[in-house]
């Protein structure tokens, strides 16, 4: 038995049924993954209108899927009503586009004249699209139901006809625009990388738009001129639209889910380089922070600085500052650069201090110290711990004869 390859074509067609679930399910993935933050943050405009947009994109691709298209017919007993409903959700989703590109490129605090005229033009103009296509499309005769080809089978038929074009070039227009205001965007200087990747995705998955409607048009141009060039608008447009979808959910996710993630690895990583020092820390308490399983990665690192200072403060007595000083000289004195000095030396001071406190009473301390440095130095601290083979040759350094701070001179 012999296999024959697909064409592309033909690949396209044989899994047009299902193929619109695909977008479907990764901008509902979408949704999800910025859900927790839209409730969360539900104050904030952009947010909101962000999931809005990406609902919208949602039910557009649901709606498109001819399964759906055929049960919505049904439902509504009207042949073809699922075209002006899919041609509106489209519209109101170009619309839910400029709106929060305006708004997110200018600002929520920019409430100029010239913002306002352009928010309520984009409203306007697209609402007024919306009703125009739904009383053409309540005047034309479009008996035959279409489940994939609507727009080329009925590209001739009075008022569909009309019908077809007006969301054709309110789709377009809206892509162009779109377009144009992200890659100028993109080239104002001083923008977060993550929010210019992200414009980078939209700026691509709009401009894999264009490409959709220009298959479109072409094969809706075809038919007035009596050639059939259906593929376009079955088999080309389609992978176009679902490209879109994808870089379009990438590129709104990426700047939030990205900062999200940056700043949950910025927390793990400073609760990891703390535990040195904590482990330390606990050797001197004799115990250590309780473990709490659904304790976030925040709180976690909180618990552990606290607990770390908590055990430095009464530490603090017994740190010989002249120590320290000698200490910050013979790391200069061996290379290190001046931060990176005194980490090693206040490293150090901490491990003297433990020493000091272990062979004399908890009360022969010099008294009550400026542990502001200290506390502060914990993370720095915490890395030199890391690295013993530094704080053998600082210690070795300052208790050689020659003082710390002639090796500097």
């Amino acid at each position: 038995m012999t296999t024959v390859a697909l064409t592309p074509v033909e690949f396209v067609n044989q899994f047009y049924p299902n193929f619109w679930w695909i977008p479907a399910g990764i901008l509902a993935a979408a949704l999800a993954i910025k859900l927790p933050s839209i409730i969360r943050l539900w104050k904030d405009p952009l947010l909101r209108a962000v999931g809005g947009l990406l609902l919208l994109a949602c039910a557009v691709f649901v709606f498109v899927a001819p399964s759906t298209i055929a049960r919505v017919n049904r439902l509504t007993g009207v042949a073809n009503f699922s075209g002006p409903w899919v041609y509106s959700l489209l519209t109101a989703f170009c619309a839910s586009c400029l709106l929060l590109i305006i708004t997110w490129r200018n600002g929520l605090s920019d409430r100029s004249d010239r913002t306002r005229r352009a928010m309520r033009g984009v409203v306007a103009v697209y609402s007024c699209v919306i009703v125009a296509m739904w009383v053409l499309f309540a005047l034309a005769d479009v008996p035959v139901e279409r489940l994939r080809d609507l727009d080329t089978y009925y590209a001739n038929t009075p008022y569909m006809r009309e019908m077809i074009v007006l969301y054709l070039l309110a789709h377009t227009v809206a892509a162009l625009v779109t377009n144009g205001l992200i890659w100028n965007w993109i080239r104002t200087d001083g923008l977060d990388a993550l929010l210019r990747w992200g414009l980078k995705f939209l700026g691509v998955g709009y401009a894999a738009q264009l490409f959709f409607d220009a298959a479109k048009l072409t094969a809706v141009a075809a038919r007035w001129s009596g050639r059939d060039l259906d593929w376009l608008s079955t088999a080309v447009a389609p992978p176009l639209a679902c490209l879109s979808a994808v870089l379009i959910a990438v590129g709104f996710i990426l700047p939030h889910a990205g900062q999200y993630l940056h700043g949950r690895w910025h927390v793990r990583l400073a609760h990891h380089e703390l535990r040195p020092l904590y482990l330390l820390m606990k050797t001197v308490n004799g115990g250590g922070v309780p473990l709490l399983l659904r304790a976030t990665p925040e709180l976690r690192l909180v618990r552990r600085e606290t607990f770390i200072r908590d055990v430095l403060l009464p530490l603090a007595r017994f740190v010989d500052e002249d120590r320290r000083q000698r200490s910050y000289d013979a790391a200069v004195a061996l290379g290190h650069p001046p931060d990176r000095a005194k980490a090693l030396a206040a490293t150090v001071a901490i491990l003297d201090a433990i020493d000091t406190r272990e062979r004399t009473r908890e009360d022969d301390g010099a008294g009550a110290r400026d542990t502001t440095d200290l506390l502060r130095e914990i993370g720095a601290v915490s890395r030199a711990l890391r690295h013993p083979e530094d704080i053998r040759a600082v210690r070795a350094r300052a208790e050689s004869p020659t003082d710390g701070r002639s090796l500097t001179a």
